[in-house]
């Protein structure tokens, strides 16, 4: 698979690959030079997986904090319910 593609794989995807070419890699006896070439797409790949939940890291605290400051910093509903039934 070529790099240019890689963005077009979603992470699933390119997950579901990786792990083809780790079981590939451990289970036959395949020539080295085909070896090399699975070990170096699979590098690409993981790469591409860890970009990609950085991204989705990234998006999902900034949903966070936009919905914390809409809320003008109130504590979480979970953090009232345990304040009151501490006290208790």
């Amino acid at each position: 698979m070529a790099k240019d593609n890689l963005h077009e794989l979603t992470y699933e995807e390119a997950l579901r690959r990786l792990e083809e070419i780790v079981n590939r890699l451990e289970d036959e006896a395949i020539p080295l030079e085909e070896s090399l070439a699975s070990f170096q797409e699979g590098i690409a790949l993981s790469r591409y997986c860890r970009e990609k939940l950085a991204e989705i890291e990234f998006q999902v605290d900034f949903l966070l904090k936009e919905e914390q400051e809409s809320r003008g910093a109130a504590p979480e509903p979970e953090d009232e319910a345990e304040e009151s039934g501490s006290g208790a």
